[in-house]
Order: C-alpha cells, then sequence, then structure tokens
C-alpha cells in the first residue's frame, strides 16, 4: 500500500453549484471489481496451477515470501486486467482484489511482489524449464474443448501464422529484417476451431528471432499438435490451413503423409505459376472489362514444384481488382491443397475464413501486449509471451461462458472494461467477503449471468 500519509486529492471550486473535491484516500475499494470472474475461470481450467508445476523454484524456500504459483498469476492476471508491465506492481501491489485473487486477505493481507521480485521471476527460467509450457498449454486447450464438446467433432482445423514484433532495445536475438523494415521478433502463433465455430482458440506461442524464415518450427509443432488431437477427438478430420511462406517440401510432405488430414497451403507467385493462369487473367480481364467491376475466375492444375516429391493440386484465383480512380490491378493467387471440391469452395470457404486469425492476432497485440518483449533475454520475452497467451486462454474461456449473452462476440478488451472494470468497496467479515458494488451499474446482468454460468450461487 501507499506511505505517504497525506492522501492525495484535487479540488474543482466553480466546475458545480457547490466545491467538489476528490481524494484518494479509500483504502478498501478497487478500480478492478470484477476479476473474480477471471479466477473462477483459472480455477475451472486449472491452467496457472498446471504451469507453475513445470516452473522451477532454486530459491532458499526459508527465505521465499511470494511462490513462483503466487507470481505467476500476479502477472497473468494483471495481463487480463490491462497491466502490461512489472512496473505495474508498484501500483497494484495494495489492491484489495488482486491480494484476494492470490490467496490473501483483501485489506490485512500482505502486499503482493514488487516489481524487482517479478522482474527475477521472469528472467529466472532456461531453455528446459520453458519447453515443457508449449506441451502445457496445448493440453489444457484441447482438454478443455474435448470436455466441452465431449470429444465430438467432424472438423478440426489448425491455423499458424507468424507476425512482426519490432524491438526498440538490445534484446538477444532482435534482428533487423529486411522485409518488416525493422528490428524484431517473428512470433509463431498457432489456432484450433472447431467445425463452423467462428472463434479460433490459441494454442501456441512460439517467439523466435527477426530473421526466422515463416517454416521454422512448423513442423515440430504440427508434428506434435496433430496427434494429440487425434487422441482427444478420434473420429474427427484435421484440417490445416497456411499462408505462402509455409509451403517448405518438408512440410507437405509430413501433410501428405499423414492421414484423414485435408490441408490448404498458400503459394508464393513465381513465373512459371504465372504462366499457368495466362488463360484463367484473360477471362477474369474481359469479365472486369464487360461489367466494370472486380472479377474473378477460378481454376486447378496439377503443379510440381523442383524441389517436391511429385504433383500436387494447385487451385488459381485469377483475380482483377478494380478501385475507383485507379487502373484495373492483376491479382493471381495460388493455394497447393489435397482436397477435392471445387477450386472456388476451397478458396474462399477454407483457405480465405484463415485470415480471420489476424484479428486474434491484433486481441493479442492490442489488449493483451503480447509484443511488450522488452526484457534483455531472450528467454524471458519467451516466458512474457507464454504469461499473455496464458492471459488470452483464460479471456477466451470467460467469452464462451458469455456465449449466451450480448458479450459473445465482444473484443477481449472489450470484455475487460465490461466486466472487470468496476469500482467496488470490499467488506471483510469472519464470515465473508462482500464486494459492494454501484447499484447502477450498466453490465449488471451480464456480470450475474457470467457469473452464474462459472459456478456462483445466487
Amino acid at each position: 500500500m501507499g506511505t505517504n500519509p497525506t492522501p492525495e486529492c484535487v479540488l474543482f471550486p466553480e466546475l458545480f453549484r457547490r466545491p467538489v473535491m476528490v481524494r484518494f484516500d479509500e483504502p478498501s475499494m478497487t478500480s478492478d471489481g470484477g476479476l473474480p470472474l477471471l479466477k473462477a475461470v483459472d480455477e475451472k481450467l486449472g491452467l496457472t496451477q498446471q504451469v507453475a508445476q513445470f516452473l522451477p523454484d532454486s530459491r532458499d524456500p526459508s527465505r521465499v515470501e511470494h511462490d513462483i504459483l503466487a507470481m505467476l498469476r500476479q502477472r497473468v492476471y494483471g495481463l487480463a486486467a490491462g497491466y502490461a508491465d512489472c512496473n505495474d506492481a508498484a501500483r497494484l501491489g495494495g489492491d484489495p482484489v488482486f491480494k484476494m485473487l492470490l490467496g490473501r486477505d483483501p485489506i490485512r493481507g500482505a502486499d503482493l511482489a514488487t516489481q524487482p521480485t517479478l522482474s527475477r521471476f521472469e528472467n529466472s527460467f532456461k531453455v528446459q524449464d520453458l519447453r515443457p509450457l508449449h506441451d502445457v498449454l496445448q493440453n489444457a486447450v484441447i482438454e478443455s474443448h474435448r470436455h466441452r464438446r465431449r470429444g465430438q467433432a467432424r472438423v478440426i482445423t489448425i491455423d499458424l501464422d507468424t507476425t512482426v514484433d519490432p524491438t526498440h532495445g538490445a534484446q538477444q536475438l532482435a534482428l533487423f529484417n529486411g522485409f518488416h523494415g525493422t528490428w524484431c521478433f517473428r512470433p509463431l502463433l498457432g489456432f484450433i476451431s472447431f467445425d463452423k465455430e467462428r472463434d479460433q482458440y490459441l494454442c501456441l506461442t512460439m517467439l523466435r528471432s527477426g530473421r526466422a524464415p515463416d517454416k521454422c518450427g512448423v513442423l515440430w509443432v504440427l508434428e506434435r499438435l496433430v496427434p494429440k488431437l487425434r487422441k482427444a477427438f478420434p473420429k474427427a478430420r484435421i484440417r490445416v490451413r497456411l499462408d505462402g511462406g509455409f509451403s517448405a517440401p518438408e512440410i507437405l510432405n509430413f501433410l501428405d503423409a499423414t492421414p484423414r488430414l485435408e490441408y490448404v497451403v498458400g503459394m508464393a507467385k513465381n513465373k512459371r505459376l504465372l504462366a499457368r493462369v495466362r488463360g484463367p487473367m484473360a477471362e477474369a480481364r474481359r469479365l472486369s472489362k464487360t461489367s466494370g467491376e472486380s472479377e474473378r475466375v477460378y481454376g486447378d492444375c496439377m503443379y510440381a514444384a523442383r524441389k517436391w516429391s511429385g504433383k500436387r493440386r494447385l487451385v488459381v484465383k485469377a483475380e482483377v481488382v478494380r478501385l475507383q480512380g485507379r487502373e484495373p490491378k492483376d491479382n493471381p493467387r495460388f493455394v497447393v491443397t489435397n482436397m477435392t471440391k471445387s477450386p472456388a469452395w476451397i478458396y474462399k470457404h477454407v483457405y480465405c475464413e484463415r485470415g480471420d486469425s489476424e484479428n486474434r492476432i491484433k486481441e493479442l497485440k492490442n489488449d493483451l501486449q503480447i509484443d511488450r518483449t522488452s526484457c534483455s533475454s531472450f528467454l524471458a520475452n519467451q516466458f512474457r509471451v507464454f504469461m499473455a497467451a496464458i492471459a488470452y486462454i483464460l479471456m477466451q474461456e470467460l467469452r464462451l461462458s458469455a456465449r449466451r449473452t450480448g458479450l459473445a462476440t465482444a473484443q477481449i478488451g472489450t470484455l475487460r472494461n465490461k466486466l472487470f472494470k468496476i469500482g467496488a468497496r470490499v467488506v471483510v467479515s469472519a464470515r465473508r467477503t462482500v464486494f459492494h458494488f454501484p447499484a447502477h451499474f450498466p453490465y449488471r446482468a451480464e456480470w450475474t449471468r457470467l457469473a452464474l454460468a462459472l459456478g456462483a450461487l445466487t
């Protein structure tokens, strides 16, 4: 808690009919009164508990004040609530709701870990400590959805994508990338989705150097993820969707060799491919000239790149794009696939839907600051990425629990603002802890319904 004996206050002498004074002097209040919902989700999944079991603690037990689980939860819950940095610990260490979430008395309990303690925590792990966390996150997500869907799914789609994480310091493996024009990391992110559900569920966050090629780590991920999904959903078909940078021969060979697996993988343009699409492009230009609008023609052919082991089916989209005030522009696209349906259906209803993962990546960046990788150590930054992923998995589970409310499709930032950011007075008695929310809280119905869905009682 604060040590300044003089409460901060401001005075508005003439703004209203009477002078208005604002004091920051109420020790038992919080601005994040809705966070017990997040703790309920975490208890349901057991996610932070599982992760903490794999994190070693080399400290002297007799001198430990904040254990591994408490520090992990302090950082993960803080990220979910919008506090991205360890520096926020100096302001939140005495907050009653955060103390309660970590099992302490909200009023009389000891303050939480300070910024130096949390920074040492983030920088204390080695490669062998962090490697199992990939499996922990995947197993927790898959088991949650196996239980939710009772092991039943017709199609499970795996989407892998990369993003750029610009850096502004001397971080290890932050290298200059000419394509992005900046010093950066290039994280690999993975999502799974079920049947026709709109949401894609995060299951992988792998930080990589700034010059890592798109394919780096992809085969390792697929070799582990596909068998886990097979075991949890024995009757499901697995479908893999990848962008053009992932069309490496070793990845395509793995996809072809895996039974009951469909794939659609983008292909970068080259001279041979452009020659194959001359006929469809001529037809698209003719249609566009006649209609005055953008037009597209779909087709397919068998194609073999020089390093491939054989021919594969190639779906082609020959498109002419017309924008007002601009010249028509050719936009040919290519997708390699083993699916047998029509080219138009494969491109429009399978491959194009891959792009929704960009919205998930925007949530991770804008709402959970997964790109706040400002530690000097690469492993510490990888651990920060893990903690942001844990927070996102919890928030996605919270959004699932809200599927029968007006927040069923809300973005993570909207969920935080409407469900967590509630001013509350905390009152502790011998029998219970009571959170007093505003009587006119505008999202009272949604909050209550969500709480009941997560195990609360009326």
